[in-house]
């Protein structure tokens, strides 16, 4: 399979999920962009309503940090699940067996570009203007697309060979939430190491602060992290994208297993 061959087919299985995923509910493709801001709507209720963490800026904070979580945490999770969940299909094709998570992958990614064209026009109305650092929102997407692949990958290998680790997956999704500064600012902590530990080990925190540094402040984000960051991405992709092609065998036989 060629690789125009592989992305032709990867986009179409990716419209016809999400195109059979609307059929199945009352409000449809509205659910894109309504699932991602009732989150929105929760952490701000607990946040700023009930814990009284109040700052002007508080709900354009929360919707930057929340909406590329989002894409990240539901396309790993579920990516992860992409092989044991067409178990069938793989016992009776011979098909790449990257294919299966990238098309939730991609679909995820279809539905995250009409979440930032809200994001866009919510920061608009807030009176955040279109300034030229928004252009770095492009190598983000770009690098935060990377590191999903990479993670979906991993998770769908991992889960083949154990089915815990799906559930090791959602707990450290978890983890990632309260951890990578969503409804907080890792750049506010008392320690400036501990700042720098936590952009240094846990790339979602990295990547929110990029997105608000741009979006927010009209900054560019810091060069020397992004660039390790998608080269770490790049990498992890590679990798694992290695082993799913030269194990594809055994892969299909612990998908028909599990």
């Amino acid at each position: 399979m060629t690789l125009t061959q592989y992305y032709n087919l990867v986009d179409l299985q990716a419209r016809m999920s999400l195109k059979a995923d609307a059929a199945n509910y009352f409000f449809g493709y509205i659910w894109w962009l309504l699932e991602p801001l009732l989150y929105v709507v929760i952490f701000y209720v607990v946040f700023s309503v009930i814990l009284k963490t109040r700052s002007d800026d508080f709900l354009v904070f929360l919707l930057i940090g929340n909406l590329p979580f989002v894409w990240f945490s539901k396309s790993v999770s579920q990516a992860s699940n992409g092989l044991i969940a067409n178990a069938g299909l793989i016992g009776r094709i011979d098909a790449p067996k990257s294919l299966f998570p990238m098309v939730i992958v991609q679909a995820g990614a279809y539905k995250q570009a009409t979440v930032f064209a809200l994001l866009m026009a919510v920061l608009i109305v807030f009176d955040y203007q279109p300034e030229w650092a928004w252009l770095w929102l492009l190598p983000l997407v770009i690098v935060n697309y990377i590191l999903i692949v990479g993670c979906a990958f991993l998770g769908a290998v991992l889960v083949c060979f154990m089915r815990d680790f799906s559930i090791f997956i959602s707990l450290g999704m978890v983890g990632l939430m309260f951890t990578s500064g969503i409804f907080w600012n890792v750049r506010t902590l008392a320690d400036p190491q501990m700042t720098d530990l936590i952009f240094a080990v846990n790339p979602i925190a990295f990547l929110l602060d990029a997105y608000r540094q741009v979006l927010m402040f009209g900054t560019p984000p810091d060069l020397i992290p992004l660039l390790r960051v998608a080269s770490g991405s790049c990498l992890l992709l590679i990798a694992v994208l290695s082993f799913m092609r030269r194990k594809s065998k055994l892969l299909a036989l612990k998908a028909l297993a599990a």
